[in-house]
């Protein structure tokens, strides 16, 4: 349990497949940013694999590291971002595969 605004809370990292079924889990206290448990959740990934996450894990640093690995991040860009990538919205819808799976969960 950690503090956060909005009292003691706990936070969970998924990874799914594309089926929307969990390959990794996480658990980190509330006031944790998000890419705090980026780099070992998404360790396992492999040449020719996508990444569909929200802004919070848009960090040049992890797309760097997808990238040495050969896998594409396709992460919104946050609005004070100054580096431009390419970005699908259409890929993106996707990413309701992970909203789904904590709806089941």
């Amino acid at each position: 349990m950690g503090r956060s605004r909005g009292g003691l809370t706990t936070k969970i990292h998924v990874v799914t497949d594309a089926r929307g079924l969990p390959i990794r889990l996480c658990l980190t206290s509330g006031q944790d940013h998000d890419i705090s448990v980026a780099e070992d959740l998404l360790s396992h990934m492999k040449k020719g694999e996508m990444l569909l996450a929200d802004k919070a894990y848009g960090a040049k640093w992890l797309r760097d590291m997808l990238s040495e690995k050969g896998a594409w991040a396709n992460i919104p860009p946050k609005s004070n971002s100054s580096s431009s990538f390419v970005f699908s919205p259409y890929l993106y819808k996707q990413r309701n595969l992970v909203e789904r799976f904590f709806n089941h969960f």
